[in-house]
C-alpha cells in the first residue's frame, strides 16, 4: 500500500522551490521599479532646474593633465581616459600595499604566538597601535614625514647605487627601450630634483605604505586567529614525529589555518582597495581624485559618482572572484 505521506513530500518540496523562486522574482522587480523611479525622478528635476545630465561628456576633452601613472595623460584627451588613468593608478597603489599587508601580517600573526618574549610584545604593540589609529591619521602622518623630514633632491639618502630617497620622492634604475636596445637608465641629481631611470613620489609612497601597514595589523588578527583554531594534539603529533617548528608551522598549522583566513582575509583586501579613494587627501592622481576634478570641471555630480561606484563595484567583484576560487582550492588541499 502506497504511503500518502511519502508521496506528497516531493510535491510539497516542489511547491516550496517554486514559492522561493517566485519571492525572489518579486523582490527583484520590486527594487529594480524603485531603483528606476529615483532615477527618473532625479533626471526629470535635474530637465527642470536647467542642468545637462548624462554621459555624453565622457567624449569631451579633459581639460586638465594627470601628474603621474603607469598610462599618460595629458589636457586633449577625453574625461573617459581620464577615469581609466585614475583606475589604474588606484591598482597601482592598491597592489603594492595589498603585498605588503599579507606578507607583513603573516609575520605579525605568528609574531604574535611566538614563544619568544620580546617579538610577542613587539607585535602586539605594532598590531594594537595601528589598528586603533584612523587610517586618515596614519596616511597624513606618512606623508608629511616624507615630505618634510627627508633631505632635498641634491642631498637624498642614497639607500643602495641608483637607488635615493628624498623630498622628491624614491629614484631607482629603470629599464628602457631605445635604438639599442633594451637598456638600464640610472636616475641624476640636478638642482630641482632628479633626472631619469624612474620615480616614485611622496604621493605615491605615503598612500601604499599607509595602506600595507595599517591593514597589516588586520591581517595578523585574522592569521593569530587561524593559527588558534588548529588542534594543540595535531601539533603535538608533528613534532612527535620529528617535524621543527617551521615545518610544523609551514606543513600542518598554516595549510588547515587558511580554512578561516581566506574568507576574512578576503573583506580585508576588499576595504584596502576601497580605502585606496583616501589617496586624493595627499594629492595623489587616483580614481576619486579624477572624479572630484571632472565633477567641478562639467557640472555632471551623479554621472561622475555613479562611475566610481561602478568601477569599485567591479574592482570588489572581481577580488571576491578570485579569492572565493583559491579558499575553494585551499579547502579542498587543507580540509578534506
Amino acid at each position: 500500500m502506497a504511503d500518502p505521506a511519502g508521496a506528497a513530500g516531493p510535491q510539497v518540496a516542489r511547491r516550496g522551490r517554486w514559492g522561493d523562486l517566485a519571492l525572489q522574482a518579486l523582490i527583484v522587480c520590486v527594487v529594480v521599479g524603485a531603483c528606476w523611479w529615483v532615477v527618473d525622478r532625479a533626471l526629470g528635476t535635474l530637465r527642470e532646474r536647467g542642468v545637462r545630465s548624462g554621459f555624453d561628456f565622457l567624449r569631451d576633452a579633459a581639460g586638465f593633465d594627470i601628474s603621474e601613472g603607469w598610462l599618460p595623460f595629458d589636457s586633449t584627451q577625453p574625461f573617459w581616459k581620464a577615469f581609466l588613468a585614475g583606475l589604474v593608478n588606484t591598482i597601482r597603489a592598491a597592489v603594492p600595499a595589498i603585498v605588503i599587508a599579507v606578507v607583513l601580517g603573516i609575520l605579525l600573526g605568528i609574531g604574535r604566538l611566538a614563544p619568544h618574549r620580546l617579538v610577542r610584545g613587539l607585535s602586539s604593540i605594532y598590531v594594537q597601535g595601528l589598528r586603533n589609529v584612523p587610517l586618515l591619521v596614519q596616511l597624513l602622518l606618512l606623508y608629511f614625514a616624507l615630505t618634510q623630514l627627508l633631505p632635498d633632491a641634491e642631498n637624498a639618502l642614497q639607500l643602495a647605487p641608483g637607488v635615493s630617497l628624498g623630498k622628491s620622492g624614491l629614484a631607482m634604475p629603470w629599464p628602457v627601450h631605445g635604438d639599442a636596445g633594451w637598456t638600464i637608465e640610472w636616475p641624476e641629481r640636478t638642482l630641482f630634483g632628479v633626472t631619469g631611470g624612474a620615480a616614485l613620489s611622496p604621493e605615491y609612497l605615503a598612500i601604499s605604505l599607509a595602506l600595507g601597514l595599517y591593514t597589516a595589523a588586520f591581517v595578523a588578527e585574522i592569521v593569530r586567529a587561524g593559527i588558534t583554531s588548529v588542534g594543540t594534539g595535531q601539533v603535538a603529533a608533528a613534532r612527535a614525529l620529528g617535524l621543527s617548528p617551521a615545518q610544523v608551522m609551514r606543513l600542518v598549522v598554516l595549510p588547515q589555518a587558511l580554512r578561516l583566513i581566506v574568507p576574512a582575509l578576503t573583506s580585508q583586501l576588499l576595504s584596502l582597495v576601497k580605502n585606496s579613494s583616501l589617496a586624493v587627501a595627499v594629492g595623489y592622481p587616483e580614481l576619486v581624485s579624477v572624479a572630484n576634478t571632472s565633477l567641478n570641471a562639467t557640472g555632471r555630480p551623479f554621472e561622475c559618482i555613479a562611475v566610481v561606484m561602478t568601477v569599485y563595484l567591479l574592482l570588489s567583484l572581481l577580488i571576491s572572484l578570485v579569492m572565493n576560487r583559491y579558499n575553494a582550492r585551499v579547502a579542498l588541499r587543507g580540509w578534506q
